[in-house]
């Protein structure tokens, strides 16, 4: 840290702390899927980046139609939501085709969601090529707020903050406060008793995995706003994702809150003063010392057994 004055060594945690914010905003997202998917149901999604990737294609291909059409600074909610059904869609139709067979099975869903991943990379590659794309953004996206004359926010940052603490609290409220959320947390306990009392588990089963999948959708839909998308970019963030939900606990909301917080910002941070490979080195070692902590992660689900 040799050679920065105090206030640039200031304005320089703080641009880095609000860039790791936005790459937190877009890991919560991720993870809330995850989180559903692995921590609820037991299934261990390898192909949960590709539904970002989904995510972020759809939104790819309605700024194009935006822009043909004339409204082009109306089209991103719309895509938000267009990114959530087409993931959401694909993901029920994943459920229905195999992964049903897998229930507790979590090294073959492993093998088949890791297969699947493959095939869905070579999808995107095929109709998309191998070249990274970016869509065009509506104006009142772009820009920045100027704090000082060293400190600059982005506008696009704040807004998918914004978006993940709106999706976080939909999340919340779906899975604590609705009628579905109690019998998914009731299937999950006791798939037999849940049955037995006459919940359609395999119903519960195929939309919660459906709705962890548009949940990624909405996360790929941020990530545009941020960097551009090709067909790999779902699997760079895959190991990340897993490790925000594994720090934090399975199934646990507020885990994964704190542990996407506290990578993001760690990587960030650390990214600007070394290499970015002994930042991500330095932020898996911290991860692997508070698991062999707490093997259950920082936040663990209390359920009864």
């Amino acid at each position: 840290m040799d050679g920065y004055t105090s206030s640039e060594l200031l304005s320089i945690l703080a641009m880095q702390g609000f860039a790791g914010i936005s790459m937190f905003s877009v890991l919560l997202l991720m993870a809330l899927g995850l989180a559903i998917i692995f921590g609820q149901m037991g299934v261990i999604n390898m192909a949960h980046g590709e539904f970002m990737t989904l995510g972020a294609y759809t939104t790819y291909l309605l700024s194009h139609i935006a822009t043909s059409y004339g409204f082009l600074n109306e089209y991103f909610p719309l895509a938000i939501l267009a990114a959530f059904a087409v993931a959401f869609i694909v993901g029920y139709l994943v459920e229905w085709s195999f992964i049903r067979f897998l229930y507790k099975r979590p090294l073959d869903t492993l093998l088949a969601t890791w297969g699947l991943s493959l095939i869905l990379q070579q999808i995107f590659r095929s109709i998309f090529g191998a070249r990274e794309v970016s869509p065009d953004m509506p104006d009142w996206i772009m820009g920045s707020f100027d704090l000082t004359d060293l400190i600059q926010i982005p506008i696009n940052g704040v807004f998918v903050l914004v978006l993940s603490i709106v999706v976080t609290a939909l999340v919340f409220m779906f899975l604590n406060k609705s009628h579905w959320g109690i019998q998914v947390r009731a299937t999950v306990q006791n798939r037999m008793m849940a049955n037995a009392v006459g919940i359609n588990t395999a119903k519960i089963d195929r939309l919660t995995f459906a709705i962890g999948c548009g949940v990624a959708g909405v996360a790929g839909a941020a990530f545009t706003t941020i960097a551009s998308t090709g067909p790999t970019s779902g699997s760079l963030h895959i190991v990340d994702t897993f490790m925000v939900v594994v720090l934090g606990g399975a199934g646990s909301l507020v885990g994964t809150i704190v542990s996407a917080f506290t990578i993001a910002e760690t990587d960030s941070i650390m990214s600007f003063f070394m290499s970015g490979t002994i930042a991500k080195v330095l932020t898996l070692l911290m991860v692997v010392g508070v698991i062999m902590a707490k093997p259950e992660g920082l936040f663990p689900s209390k359920i009864r057994k």
